[in-house]
């Protein structure tokens, strides 16, 4: 006797969708360096910061493994795009495209190697570990509104301050002193976890429910 599928959850498959493309474009936003306020900090953190609000929320209402098995699956259209980012960079480019848009091109897709091997490893363990504290911190904290926004900024600060450490490590030791470019960046991105991230959970999380109140057939 044939069993039916279970119903799809419609919240996972849309913010799955939203997490796959956050995943692309970090590395590309993070070209730009934008002032807020006396904090100066790569933009790629909004796409980043953008990803572990997905995964808190995915924790908070589809549990703590399929929050993991979505932040795994993120390495697939990553090492995608890296793929199709090489390819092209190989393809000689047409004759009619202006030297000036070649150029500008070039230099925001050839990232340096180091750089381009520090992103995916500072993505995996940073976003495990926050999926990790935030539903470690279930029980201290509870599932109240509050509760889930004290969660989130508890596990992003933390995770984004180890994402720090081991991308600009990987990508950067060696090369100049980057003591002060750590320092810098943990603290823009801990005002930004404690600002931007809790709110946005729990936004996500609203929309999450409403979005499952009718199952995808």
């Amino acid at each position: 006797m044939s069993t039916a599928p279970a119903p799809l959850s419609r919240s996972l498959f849309v913010f799955s969708i939203l997490y796959g493309g956050m995943t692309c474009i970090a590395g590309v936003l993070a070209f730009k360096q934008v002032a807020l306020g006396p904090l100066a900090v790569e933009a790629g953190i909004f796409a980043f910061l953008m990803l572990v609000v997905i995964s808190s929320a995915i924790a908070q209402i589809h549990g703590q493994g399929t929050a993991n098995r979505l932040v795994l699956f993120g390495f697939i259209p990553l090492a995608v795009s890296v793929l199709l980012i090489v390819l092209v960079l190989s393809l000689p480019a047409s004759s009619e495209m202006p030297a000036g848009n070649l150029s500008s091109f070039e230099t925001v897709m050839a990232q340096t190697p180091r750089i381009m091997l520090a992103g995916p490893i500072a993505y995996g363990v940073s976003l495990l570990l926050n999926v990790k504290i935030f539903s470690a911190l279930r029980g201290a904290a509870g599932d109240s509104g509050f509760g889930v926004m004290v969660r989130g900024a508890i596990a992003s600060a933390l995770s984004q301050s180890l994402d720090t450490l081991i991308f600009v490590t990987v990508a950067f030791y060696g090369e100049f002193p980057i003591g002060s470019l750590i320092m810098g960046q943990m603290l823009a991105k801990i005002v930004l976890s404690a600002v931007l991230v809790p709110p946005l959970i729990i936004l996500i999380v609203k929309l999450a429910k409403r979005l499952d109140e009718s199952p995808m057939s």
